[in-house]
């Protein structure tokens, strides 16, 4: 991914370095923590403790590596998606992006590294800890710049999402809740895919195998995989993702199609 002299987005928030305390945690954290690790449930679906607004916390911390790209991956989203707003008659408000490690306040409650990175609609906040790249690597064997870059423009996709109102539409629980959260995280998916189709064809910016680094990445966090993997069978009653090949195929779709029509 030809990143290294691209954009950088003014919307991230680096918290790195602060701690990973437990603040409002206890038992009910760590249970959330472990079904979020065995199902891959969206941790935006399950803390809902508003009780604490946000911390304001700032960092004046060096810029590495890390934080460059992920400034320019999000850098790039926005000018996808403000071209594609733009085009359609309406104003794209750009999420905002958390860098942490270890824990931080959300408006959707207490983050912690375990859940992975997220998408919180309260605050239309992406927060991310990026030794998650570190697991998605070794254990679960998807390696590459294009795979993390993928992991932050699908979370831009529940953004993109809730400023479409699908979020709001979709969130109402009870029976068949389950199959609505894979509906949303395969569009987040084909929405990733959108991203990656503008930054190919504006931007340049997609290598060779760079989207065969996406899919990897999107099969092996596929929900029958992480089960297998987990538990050493597959419940699909119990997706909240879709499977591997589901989110491949939700991906492609939205890179060969470049539009939102393509992920309805």
């Amino acid at each position: 991914m030809r990143w290294q002299s691209g954009r950088r987005s003014d919307n991230v928030e680096d918290r790195r370095g602060r701690g990973g305390m437990f603040v409002g945690g206890g038992i009910g954290t760590l249970v959330l923590i472990v079904v979020a690790l065995l199902f891959g449930i969206n941790p935006g679906d399950l803390m809902q403790d508003n009780s604490a607004p946000p911390a304001q916390e700032t960092s004046n911390a060096p810029a590495d590596e890390g934080s460059e790209f992920v400034r320019h991956v999000l850098g790039d989203t926005e000018d996808t998606w403000n071209t594609i707003f733009q085009q359609g008659g309406r104003d794209y408000p750009e999420p905002k992006l958390v860098l942490f490690s270890g824990g931080t306040q959300t408006g959707c409650g207490v983050a912690q590294t375990a859940i992975g990175p997220f998408y919180c609609p309260s605050d239309q906040t992406v927060y991310i800890d990026l030794s998650f790249y570190d697991d998605l690597r070794t254990r679960f064997g998807a390696s590459g710049d294009f795979a993390q870059a993928y992991v932050i423009a699908h979370e831009v996709g529940h953004h993109v999402q809730n400023v479409l109102g699908v979020l709001n539409s979709s969130s109402s629980g009870g029976a068949g809740s389950n199959a609505q959260s894979v509906r949303l995280e395969l569009q987040a998916d084909c929405l990733a895919g959108i991203w990656a189709n503008h930054a190919d064809a504006e931007r340049k910016l997609v290598e060779s195998g760079d989207i065969e680094e996406a899919l990897n990445a999107a099969a092996a966090i596929g929900d029958d995989r992480l089960q297998q993997r987990s538990q050493g069978h597959v419940v699909p009653e119990s997706f909240t993702h879709g499977s591997s090949e589901q989110r491949v195929n939700a991906f492609r779709a939205g890179y060969q199609s470049g539009t939102l029509q393509g992920c309805n």
